[in-house]
């Protein structure tokens, strides 16, 4: 992170002044402004050391000075400044610039001239030619003290006047605290003045928008009211009216009720992405229960765990969907689907009150501890999403949302239900449809989706099919992708393909009612970095520090959110409850969530991720916690030390220690039962010993390195001698395929490697596909997994053939 942070609109070479009286009463002895201005560049770049130049004497060439900058007083703060004057002081003045290894002199980002030996210019009066110079002319901001005001001079490719008012502002508050009193805390009060603060707070926020006093099944049932006998959903060669789908949903509601289910009632849904699972989660709604999503496929360890936590009493499933289910331990009453439709319920409107501070679902994601943690969301939030998307992404009526999101990724909700606030259609794409590309782009082009969302790395097997084989897509008019962080290059490929169809940058968290920022894209984005783009409606955003004040503009911080998005807590879990939910400071009454996530503000108003500083990760858009995955890696017989990385960006590696040899598989195995299949690693290496920091803990840079060096991957690799060396032209043009689908070398991957052991998943299949031009399938890569056997694939035609 940039110790300035940019902050302009308008860049433009040069410099430019700001000069500020220096108020009476001040100290501003050389040690005083050392400290302050280490201060305001801590939070400038929100790192905890401060480093800049210091200029000691006229002419002399500025030196290099850090402060550490962790909790303590002014006082402490103060006795390091000048400790490090002290030093500058006896230090050769003129001594040459610290040099780079290129020769050139080391580049200041600040330098503070505390004697004001500056003339203004950059330049010292006595030394215009002088390397010195340099370094003090290219520095982004210049802070000296003239006469009896303190002078600013910054580069205008970096800073606008605004900006060098503001850090101006902040060395005098600096300056002020610590003459007023040097024993206070300097890290409990915040730099930023009254109305920055002010403009953070409320102009940063989302725009305000008052909400109907209905919930989203409600503002449903309206549309069936004014048209039931439209299509609502289609899936496959089957569709439901309005009319049906709501019907359907009353029946299952009655009965769910019929059952005893109280208002906030857990109900789990264990179903597969269909027609029923749609008229469920209305049932449950209109009911007014809490949805449960649970998969099907999911490990009965998993569920059982899931429902005891979420204090689940009934549980509404289909034929077909029971397998883990049946063998879980949950102590809830089950209800299947097709019974309810063989009693006798009303099909009419339920007319059960529903609060818009009820709790709507709750979402179960990664946690550290080893146990998922159930997110409580409540109505208000759940409606502020549903309408944000429709507003922002353009949902009206006829028109249609694709719903492709597993049932425990939070987007499938917003996907199932959009369309039908509005009358439009809902198109549930099956499972098998996605893992094949040129089938899915067929089914979204044919059914005339409008609207779709997918993450990211799905966007670019997506876009590889349509660079490769173009299909025009008449109806498609904006994709949101979300999950992941976006890359700009994606982005220009998807305008250089489809520059008529909009992208939607998508962010938000489980426990934020979902998606709370959209950047609403046209064109490829100037900054380097897409950015998050500005909070939607009814939704406020703070980047902060650690004691939640705002940090300022342009500087990095923690991500929280306030307002109707945050929801209630952690189901049954009040101690991780209190850990990321709290009071917003700001705004007495409301609820604050700490996300863990760090971005900036960007002079456009604009949120930009910057990633995140815990053992979180996102792959494949599923919230992953690392702590959950090594939790269950320890309790795997045999393994006394693990720990898990992410190699390449996609792939989850275990290294584990023990005192006997482990079985990678039997690991892997034994993880399959507590862990759902993307929490699987794809690989497990032992070793003696895991590598340690000098602190003690495990060395997990050294861990990825070595999980991303492939003589740790495959015993099939391409060897000296060229033995296991892909040796057929199908072979070669396999590897080269792996290699560009899997992100490693050519040369280390070997005809006898195995597809899914090098860190190959269903979707790196689907883009394996797309590579060969549809010369093998999915169902190719499942059943001929080593390189050699599935290269007899691409062999056998040519030689027919010749």
């Amino acid at each position: 992170m940039d110790t300035i942070p940019r902050w302009t609109r308008d860049p433009r070479p040069g410099t430019a002044e700001y000069e500020v009286p220096l108020p009476a009463g001040l100290v501003t002895e050389p040690s005083a402004l050392l400290a302050a201005h280490a201060k305001v560049l801590a939070a400038l770049s929100g790192e905890r050391e401060a480093v800049t130049g210091y200029v000691t004497a006229k002419g002399a060439a500025p030196v290099l000075r850090r402060l550490a900058v962790g909790p303590g007083t002014w006082r402490d703060l103060l006795a390091q400044a000048d400790l490090a004057v002290r030093e500058a002081a006896h230090e050769p003045a003129g001594e040459p610039p610290a040099r780079e290894s290129g020769g050139a002199p080391v580049p200041f980002a600040a330098v503070l001239d505390p004697h004001g030996h500056d003339d203004g210019t950059g330049r010292t009066a006595d030394t215009e030619a002088t390397e010195a110079t340099e370094a003090t002319a290219n520095a982004v901001l210049h802070v000296s003290v003239a006469g009896h005001a303190l002078r600013l001079r910054y580069r205008t490719d970096v800073l606008d006047a605004d900006a060098a008012a503001r850090i101006a502002g902040y060395h005098l508050t600096a300056l002020g605290l610590l003459t007023a009193d040097p024993d206070a805390a300097h890290d409990r009060h915040g730099l930023l003045g009254e109305d920055e603060l002010r403009f953070q707070l409320d102009a940063l926020a989302g725009p305000h928008r008052a909400l109907p006093d209905r919930r989203v099944h409600e503002l449903f049932e309206e549309r069936v009211a004014a048209h039931p006998d439209a299509v609502a959903a289609v899936q496959g060669d089957e569709e439901w009216t309005y009319g049906e789908l709501n019907a359907r949903a009353n029946r299952i509601g009655r009965a769910l009720l019929a059952r005893g289910l109280r208002p906030e009632g857990v109900v789990a849904v264990v179903m597969e992405r269909d027609l029923d699972w749609m008229a469920g989660v209305l049932a449950v709604l209109k009911a007014g229960g809490v949805y449960l999503p649970v998969e099907p496929h999911f490990p009965a360890g998993r569920i059982e765990r899931t429902l005891r936590r979420a204090g689940c009493e009934l549980v509404l499933t289909e034929s077909g969907s029971t397998a883990t289910l049946d063998a879980a331990d949950t102590g809830a009453r089950v209800l299947h689907v097709e019974e309810v439709y063989a009693e006798d319920h009303s099909d009419g409107d339920l007319h059960v009150a529903v609060g818009a501070d009820q709790l709507a679902y709750i979402y179960f994601t990664s946690g550290s501890t080893g146990e998922p943690k159930g997110a409580m969301c409540e109505h208000a939030g759940f409606v502020n999403h549903v309408l944000a998307k429709i507003d922002d992404l353009g949902v009206g009526e006829g028109q249609v949302v694709a719903q492709t999101a597993p049932q425990c990724f939070d987007i499938s909700l917003w996907q199932l239900v959009s369309s039908l606030l509005v009358g439009g259609r809902t198109l549930l794409v099956a499972q098998d449809v996605i893992l094949d590309v040129p089938r899915f782009v067929d089914t979204i082009a044919d059914g005339g989706v409008n609207v779709l969302q997918v993450v990211p790395s799905y966007l670019e097997a997506v876009l590889a099919e349509l660079e490769q084989r173009p299909r025009a897509l008449p109806d498609l008019h904006c994709v949101s992708v979300t999950g992941e962080a976006v890359k700009k290059e994606l982005v220009q490929r998807w305008f250089a393909a489809e520059p008529g169809i909009r992208l939607a940058n998508a962010y938000g968290l489980t426990e934020t009612s979902d998606d709370t920022n959209h950047e609403v894209m046209d064109r490829v984005p100037d900054e380097d970095r897409v950015p998050l783009g500005r909070p939607v409606a009814n939704v406020r955003v703070y980047v902060v520090d650690e004691h939640l004040a705002p940090v300022p503009l342009g500087a990095p911080g923690e991500i929280v959110f306030s307002g109707v998005c945050v929801g209630r807590g952690y189901v049954n879990d009040p101690e991780r409850t209190k850990a990321a939910f709290g009071q917003d400071p700001h705004r007495p009454g409301e609820r604050l969530y700490r996300s863990g996530d760090h971005g900036r503000w960007l002079p456009d108003g604009k949120l930009e991720f910057l990633g995140r500083r815990d053992s979180q990760v996102k792959i494949r858009g599923f919230r992953i916690e690392i702590g959950e995955i090594e939790n269950a890696l320890l309790r795997v017989d045999g393994v006394r030390d693990g720990a898990v990385v992410v190699a390449g960006g996609t792939r989850l590696v275990a290294f584990c220690a023990g005192s006997e040899p482990l079985d990678p598989e039997a690991v892997l195995e034994r993880l399959a039962v507590s862990l759902p299949a993307y929490m699987v690693p794809s690989a497990v290496h032992r070793r003696e010993s895991l590598p340690l920091t000098a602190n003690g803990k495990i060395d997990r840079k050294t861990l990825t390195a070595l999980a991303e060096d492939l003589d740790l991957a495959g015993s099939g690799a391409a060897d000296s001698d060229g033995e296991h060396a892909p040796d057929t032209p199908g072979e070669r043009r396999l590897a080269a395929a792996w290699a560009q689908v899997l992100g490693i070398p050519q040369d280390r991957i070997g005809r006898l490697d195995h597809f899914f052991d090098r860190g190959g998943t269903s979707l790196a299949a689907v883009k394996l596909a797309v590579a060969l031009d549809r010369a093998i399938t999915l169902k190719d890569v499942a059943r001929h997994p080593v390189l050699a056997d599935l290269a007899g694939l691409l062999d056998t035609p040519a030689r027919e053939a010749s």
